[in-house]
């Protein structure tokens, strides 16, 4: 037999027939929510740190991409020494470029428009490597190759 109180006309059960069910689904559920929270914060802080490598390796290639772009843009070149041009700066990041003299080739027939006969315009090969510094020490090679034209030899 099963003992009830009426209170105001409401029926209170025993406290010996609460167990705390209703205590423990709640720490459950709290438990829960904690862990997939954490788990949440872990995983955009990650994400975070991806965006940030990503971001820094971009700027370390658009970096190297200005430095081809200085070496190329130069009015004059040299076949004697190497070139070498360190740390210039290129918004967050910095370059440095080495553009070297490879060989130089005849061209054939090419002149003929400038009213020069054949063999009197040279092309001079060039190859230029820039390496892009990023942040969090992102890195970026590029080699670029191009030739200018120029007098020939005798």
């Amino acid at each position: 037999m099963t003992e009830s109180f009426h209170s105001r006309g409401r029926t209170v059960a025993p406290r010996s027939r609460q167990t705390g069910a209703a205590l423990f689904v709640g720490l459950i559920l709290l438990l829960v929510m904690t862990i997939l929270g954490v788990s949440g914060m872990s995983t955009s802080t990650l994400e975070l740190v991806m965006a940030g490598n990503a971001q820094a390796q971009q700027q370390a290639f658009q970096a190297a991409e200005t430095g081809i772009d200085i070496a190329i843009s130069r009015t004059s070149f040299t076949t004697s020494e190497p070139m070498l041009l360190q740390e210039i700066p290129v918004g967050d990041a910095t370059v440095d470029i080495e553009m070297t003299f490879q060989q130089s080739t005849g061209v054939p027939d090419a002149a003929f428009s400038l009213g020069v006969g054949t063999g009197t315009v040279q092309a001079f090969h060039f190859d230029v490597v820039a390496t892009g510094h990023g942040p969090r020490d992102a890195r970026s090679t590029h080699r670029q190759s191009f030739y200018v034209l120029g007098p020939g030899g005798p």
